[in-house]
């Protein structure tokens, strides 16, 4: 169980080198739009989503009703439904507390790091396959949380030239990009980036909801024909 344990651990160190800094420009975000120290932490613990607080936070900082800052919250989280889907067959015979535990850790970093290990040895036993999983969100949360902190801290002090924001961008690339290897998928990012560029006037970043449900609509319908044709 050790060994397991520590291969997910080490599988997941490298996303600190963007995860750290996603969260420290989350938690200077957060205080310029104005919450608080409790208010940041308290979002970042109970979402611990970085893409939706982003998100949510802009529209709440525009005003936004609070029903579309969290509709859109929502569907930039819809994604975590197909990561649940995919990992079912490997750690859906957990009890219930493990899979609790298992939907609050799942992030994009966890995901990409243990979908790939399982679908390399799907043979492995279930409580290996658990230690992995855990294993692998190790390094991310605890820096999530610590540097979201040290970042409303900070706040201001941090220089502006430091551009902290190339995490995000750099963050989902390294996650999205080797995951894109059959047509539904390819096809799907690209209907997802297509539309939401298209439908960037929109207001209260509608646009991105609508990009999402036609990715995952034609992600489905390609895969669905394939099927059928083999």
């Amino acid at each position: 169980m050790g060994r397991a344990y520590w291969q997910g651990f080490r599988a997941g160190v490298p996303f600190v080198l963007v995860v750290a800094p996603f969260g420290l420009l989350f938690g200077v975000v957060a205080t310029e739009a104005g919450l608080d120290i409790v208010q940041t932490m308290a979002m970042t613990v109970l979402v611990i989503a970085g893409a939706s607080q982003f998100a949510a936070l802009q529209l709440l900082s525009d005003n936004a009703p609070t029903f579309v800052a969290i509709l859109t919250g929502l569907a930039v989280n819809m994604r975590m439904a197909m990561y649940s889907a995919s990992l079912t067959p490997h750690l859906g015979k957990a009890s219930l507390g493990k899979r609790a535990l298992v939907a609050y850790f799942l992030v994009d970093q966890s995901y990409a790091i243990s979908v790939a290990e399982f679908e390399k040895a799907p043979a492995r036993p279930l409580p290996e396959k658990l230690v992995y999983f855990f294993g692998s969100v190790s390094p991310i949360a605890p820096l999530w949380y610590g540097f979201t902190y040290v970042g409303a801290v900070a706040g201001k002090a941090i220089p502006p030239e430091y551009a902290l924001d190339f995490a995000v961008p750099i963050t989902f690339i390294a996650i999205v990009a080797p995951a894109l290897r059959s047509l539904p998928q390819i096809s799907a990012a690209f209907v997802s980036v297509s539309v939401a560029l298209v439908l960037a006037w929109l207001p209260y970043n509608s646009g991105l909801m609508i990009a999402a449900l036609l990715a995952m609509i034609t992600g489905a319908a390609i895969e669905k024909r394939l099927e059928a044709k083999a």
